[in-house]
């Protein structure tokens, strides 16, 4: 009778892998041709007893490599499995492939299991990627773009030049933008308009102390 094979069973069989190892200890450890085992399996398809069985039982080396020089932590899917091959099993996370990346660098590359890599990372005491620092809502509502006529210059500047020009604020205007910033209907359209009225006249260089009386009573 044909044997059957084991990494076929271990998809979604493996107490029949199970009982094929226990008839047959010395499958354990074989390996295709491409180094594929029935420890990759176990890792890739999440049968976290029968990856415990194959490392404490059958005495299968947790590092055991692929032909790329991948542990099965390289094909882990889901952070219970990861969590049980370092903390229960004692792989390797550190262990590199033959192109010089972990596990995590290349899980992050493939971006399925985005879940295993942060966990992989965290063992190993790496920083996230620069993208996981942004939340969600950053990501939905992204700062608007400045008009295309606005150039922004950053630098740095002494206190004396911040505080420059303070004492020149005109009091009237100080006082009115005060007022608008109490009223109770501040976020009203009508005086949202007022509070842009007094702006855009401060910025001509207009003295509310001088200004007409029209918009003056438009203000109040």
């Amino acid at each position: 009778m044909t044997q059957p094979n084991p990494y076929i069973l271990a998809a979604d069989n493996p107490t029949a892998v199970l009982s094929l190892l226990r008839s047959d200890p010395s499958i354990a450890s074989n390996q295709d041709e491409h180094g594929y085992s029935l420890l990759h399996a176990a890792a890739s398809y999440g049968h976290v007893d029968l990856l415990r069985a194959l490392v404490r039982e059958f005495n299968v080396d947790v590092n055991l490599l692929d032909e790329d020089e991948e542990t099965c932590l390289f094909v882990t899917e889901r952070v219970d499995i990861a969590r049980c091959l370092v903390e229960e099993l004692g792989i390797d996370y550190n262990r590199r492939n033959e192109e010089g990346l972990a596990a995590y660098e290349t899980i992050e590359s493939d971006g399925s299991f985005p879940e295993v890599a942060a966990y992989i990372r965290q063992v190993a005491g790496l920083p996230g990627p620069v993208a996981d620092s942004l939340s969600a809502e950053d990501a939905l509502n992204p700062a608007p773009p400045l008009p295309r006529n606005l150039q922004v210059n950053l630098g740095t500047m002494s206190e004396q030049e911040a505080n420059a020009g303070t004492s020149e604020v005109d009091p009237e205007f100080r006082r009115r933008i005060d007022e608008l910033a109490a009223r109770e209907d501040f976020h009203s359209e009508a005086t949202q308009d007022q509070l842009r009225q007094l702006v855009m006249d401060a910025i001509q260089g207009s003295s509310v102390g001088t200004q007409d009386k029209d918009v003056r009573r438009r203000m109040e």
